[in-house]
Formats: structure tokens, sequence, C-alpha cells
């Protein structure tokens, strides 16, 4: 088992924390996604922290750190500024981020915004660029249909489900991309405790919640609509690594098309046969990948 330690962040928010690896080395900060925990990146862990330092927190909302419980606390600048708040307390200045899923999508935010100043790279798996994923949920009916559980997860009427059953109630309800032989029994069963906590179930659920992305109904015309202003996002400029799993029901890897238009220096490593958790999934691929982009960007 990874040892965690309780982090105060400036702004009162209490993560529990994996920080291993040489305090001196370079640092990579881990990000897990929905409805995981910093466990998505066991593996990573256990192969880099030999020679990197590696932070990896159960982000606000997750497990034992703190969820509040307002659906405000989870808009995407405050799940931003969280990372850099853990990089202030823990005293790390500059940082690779490194993010799955959910903790891909902040960690895209945390690369934009932190690309001239303390981000040095990126390495993203299966999290869809902000600019891009928007566009396709209007346009692709294949990334509409998988995401329609987020209308789920949005929709009040199902919070009594959730007080009565935790968050394990909803997803076998709205999730349609789970794949639970994939993963190691232990860690499954210690996953389907986590999720029978409703303070966390909420706070899980409010990431979705605060989230801007608009998801329309199958009904609703397949185009961009009139008036739509795509984010205004800047072109990232760090050395960047986005890893996509091709079998992952819920992102299909129309997500990686247009990417170069909007990252620059860009490299993409597919992994066939893999679904959505690619860092588990195929854990060998996934750090080769890293080993190789690390190594020739440092």
């Amino acid at each position: 088992m990874m040892e965690q330690k309780r982090v105060t962040l400036a702004n009162g928010i209490e993560l529990d924390v994996v920080d291993e690896g040489p305090r001196s080395a370079p640092v990579l900060i881990f990000l897990h996604g929905f409805p995981e925990s910093h466990r998505t990146w066991r593996h990573q862990i256990r192969h880099f922290s030999g020679v990197y330092r590696c932070i990896a927190p159960d982000q606000r909302g997750y497990r034992g750190s703190s969820k509040p419980q307002e659906v405000e606390a989870y808009t995407p600048d405050k799940l931003i500024g969280d990372i850099f708040l853990l990089a202030d307390a823990l005293g790390v200045e500059k940082f690779t981020i490194v993010g799955h899923d959910w903790g891909g999508a902040i960690a895209w935010g945390v690369a934009l915004s932190g690309q001239h100043s303390r981000v040095t790279r990126a390495v993203i798996a299966n999290a869809p660029h902000p600019a891009v994923f928007q566009r396709l949920l209007y346009t692709n009916r294949q990334q509409r249909e998988a995401s329609q559980y987020i209308r789920d997860f949005r929709d009040t009427a199902n919070d009594q489900l959730v007080r009565e059953h935790g968050l394990t109630g909803l997803l076998l309800k709205s999730v349609k991309w789970d794949r639970p032989s994939a993963m190691e029994p232990e860690e499954r069963s210690a996953l389907l405790e986590d999720w029978k906590n409703t303070e966390a179930a909420f706070g899980m659920l409010n990431y979705y919640r605060a989230s801007p992305i608009d998801v329309p109904l199958m009904d609703a015309p397949f185009a961009v609509p009139e008036g739509y202003t795509p984010p205004a996002l800047p072109n990232l400029t760090i050395p960047t690594l986005v890893i996509w799993a091709l079998d992952d029901l819920a992102l299909p890897p129309e997500n990686l098309e247009g990417l170069e238009d909007v990252i620059d220096p860009l490299t993409v490593v597919e992994v066939p046969d893999c679904g959505h958790f690619v860092p588990w999934e195929a854990p060998d691929k996934v750090n080769a990948a890293m080993e190789d982009f690390l190594s020739k960007t440092s």
C-alpha cells in the first residue's frame, strides 16, 4: 500500500496525498479520474518513484479528502487551483502534470494556465481536450451517445437513489462503459467500499454538475449550434504526451482529431485493445510511453 499524508491547502481544502520518491528529483503530479482515487496510478508510481518525486492526491470530493457538498465548490477554476496550491504546500516550484479522465481534464487546465511558469510538461491519458470535446458532443453521434450518462449524473431526480445506495446505484443505472472484469478483485472491492460514502458520491457528481460542458439530447441536431463560441483557450506549447486507449467506450478516438492544431510539440501514443482505464488496464504500455517521453523531454 502507498502511504498517504494529509496536506492542507491555502484555500482550506485538505487532501490525502501520496508523496513518494527523492525530494530533489523532478516532480510528477498524478491526477486520477472518476470514480477512482490516487490508486489509478499505482503502477506508474511504483515504476517512476525511484527517479522522480511522484505526488498523487485523492482530489477534493474523493475518499478522505475534503468533500464540500455545494456544486459551486467544483467549478474548473477551483479544481485547477487545488493543484497549484498542493504544489505550493509541498514546496514544489515546477512539475510535470499527469492526468487521466477527469484528472486529465483538470491536467489540461493546469497545463494551459501554468505552461509559461510552473508546468514543464503534460501527460494526458484518455481525457479529451476541452475545445475538441464540446465540438464532438455537438457533431459526433458516438460521443454524444456515450456521454448521455452525464445528463443522469446532473439530474437531481437521481439524488435519492444516491442517498440510498451510494454512487453504485447511479453507476448501475447510467453507465455503459465499465468493464468490471478488467480490474483486480481487491481493487474493485475497495472502490465499492469508497462508493458507499454519500458525501463522496455527491462530491464526485459535482464535477459533472459544475462543468460548463453542454451534453445535448440524442434528438438534438448533429451540428454546432448557431452562436456557439468555442472556449478562448491558448495553444499548448509545452511538450505534451497524449496516451489514448482505442477501445474506450466513453471517449472514442475521434477525440485525437485536431490536437496537432492546438498543441505543439505533441506526441500521441495509441493503445489498441484497451478500455478507458488505461493506466491500470495497460500499465506496461503507459509506463513505456511515459518513460520514452520523459527521457526525450528532460
